[in-house]
């Protein structure tokens, strides 16, 4: 938080005194009073009263105002302040491969055509519809089809605060039966949870409301996506598999439903006016069953207007990949069938996707280095049958300090605290030294091979192989 203020130049921040989840106040005010202890250009705190004395808040005065307070007096009307069409909508940030977040510019009229438009053609929806989306407010997902794209469309839309498992593990299926669902859109790393979980929490519950099922954050198995179809949806509802990032703003390639048959783990084909192709290292397009690079080819109303303050990242990382090109790369690697359908196999670069959020591995090595028993770190990913990928990090401590599983405990915590908790390492693997290059760099390919249990690359160019037998004798041994 305190580094995105930074970033933007926020002189006010707008809060509450807390959130529910599973039955415990999460402190957001007193979050935000710990970040602001960094940031001494914020002017105003604008607290909205959500908990009340539970949540044991603190006012700053002078600087803190309740909500309540400020619009006791205001009018219920407030007519809307006209803008140019390229103003500043918002920054939205997401991670990148160097460890600084991204600061995502946004639009007004760009985005708001974008996700409005998206929103009626991929949902289907109609007026008596009851729309939920499960995202987090805060994701792009939650402002583009919880926000502004359903209310641009008069949608009634639901939003839930707490979690799926509380107070029991059918608590989304109570709410669907409760307020009569008609439009369910989630992400993967939800739908093999409720898989885990056991269809007798789905058969207590009336989804006959259902009709049309959506996914969204990451690539989803065909295992899962029969599964959404014939448990969630009783064989009858339709899945829009949709394909889009912080950086398009609005949903890019997707089944239209009715329109096209699904393919089981396919998000199908790009929506009208967009252009995307599959193409190799440089920029030709490959012939369908081949894997390669998804690109897009022209403009999109809702793309990103660039990264907040630093134009030179934005050209480096969105439209330099192929020499000589002006193609946009999202970062994600992609094949197309015979049919031309469009079947995403996720990040081919050093950010980790898990359950749907973008994770630098970058950035959660530098989190671990930060802990003052850490000499060195280095993160990977490996397969994780719910959040799609796993954040593993292999560590070297201080001299003098011991790999306990209570540091591990710690180093796990601290991450946690210092990104947020979806960073939180799954695994942390002690070692004296990790894999280097003569050279100095960091194997992480091999790391990857020890994690995932391959049979390790080209070792040829480590200054000392022996490291990384030593290595993936302890991880077998800890992981056996």
């Amino acid at each position: 938080m305190a580094e995105r203020i930074r970033d933007s130049g926020s002189k006010l921040v707008i809060t509450a005194d807390g959130a529910w989840r599973r039955g415990q106040v999460v402190p957001l005010k007193r979050n935000v009073d710990e970040a602001l202890r960094s940031c001494p250009q914020v002017e105003r705190v604008i607290v909205y009263k959500r908990i009340g004395e539970e949540a044991g808040v603190r006012m700053e005065p002078g600087r803190d105002l309740w909500w309540h307070e400020l619009v006791r007096d205001e009018a219920v009307h407030c007519d809307p302040e006209p803008v140019d069409a390229e103003t500043l909508l918002f920054l939205l940030y997401t991670s990148g491969t160097t460890g600084k977040p991204k600061g995502i510019v946004h639009t007004t009229a760009g985005y708001m055509v974008g996700v409005a438009t998206t929103h009626r053609w991929v949902f289907d929806v109609k007026d008596e519809d009851v729309y939920w989306c499960t995202a987090d407010i805060g994701w792009i997902t939650g402002h583009s089809y919880v926000v502004y794209g359903p209310l641009c469309n008069g949608t009634t839309v639901l939003m839930y605060e707490g979690a799926p498992d509380w107070p029991d593990c059918d608590r989304f299926w109570a709410i669907i039966e409760k307020h009569k669902v008609s439009i369910f859109y989630t992400a993967p790393t939800a739908i093999r949870t409720f898989m885990r979980w056991g269809d007798d929490h789905i058969k207590k519950h009336d989804l006959s409301s259902l009709r049309l099922l959506g996914t969204v954050g990451e690539p989803i198995n065909p295992e899962a996506w029969m599964w959404y179809y014939e448990t969630i949806g009783q064989g009858r509802c339709p899945i829009v598999d949709t394909w889009w990032q912080t950086e398009t703003g609005m949903i890019m390639i997707s089944p239209l439903p009715g329109l096209m048959p699904l393919k089981p783990g396919s998000a199908t084909h790009p929506l009208p006016g967009v252009e995307a192709d599959v193409v190799d290292e440089r920029g030709r397009s490959v012939p369908p069953g081949r894997g390669g690079y998804l690109v897009l080819k022209r403009p999109w109303p809702a793309m990103l207007r660039g990264i907040h303050g630093d134009p030179e990242r934005y050209k480096r990382t969105y439209w330099s990949r192929f020499e000589g090109l002006t193609l946009y790369f999202p970062g994600d690697g992609c094949k197309r069938d015979e049919d031309g359908y469009f079947w995403l196999l996720g990040r081919v670069d050093d950010v980790l996707l898990v359950a749907g959020h973008n994770i630098s591995t970058m950035e959660v090595e530098s989190a671990l280095v930060a802990h003052p028993d850490v000499a060195e770190a280095a993160v990977v990913g490996k397969p994780h049958e719910v959040k799609g990928q796993a954040v593993v990090a292999f560590v070297t401590l201080r001299q003098g300090v011991e790999p306990t599983d209570e540091k591990r405990d710690e180093l796990k915590e601290h991450v946690a605290q210092k990104i947020g908790k979806i960073a939180r390492p799954d695994e942390v693997h002690f070692t004296a030294e990790l894999p280097k290059t003569r050279s100095g760099k960091i194997m992480r390919r091999l790391l990857c091979d020890i994690a995932e249990g391959r049979a390790l690359g080209d070792t040829t160019t480590l200054a000392d192989p022996t490291v990384l037998q030593q290595l993936r004798q302890r991880y077998e041994q800890r992981e056996g």
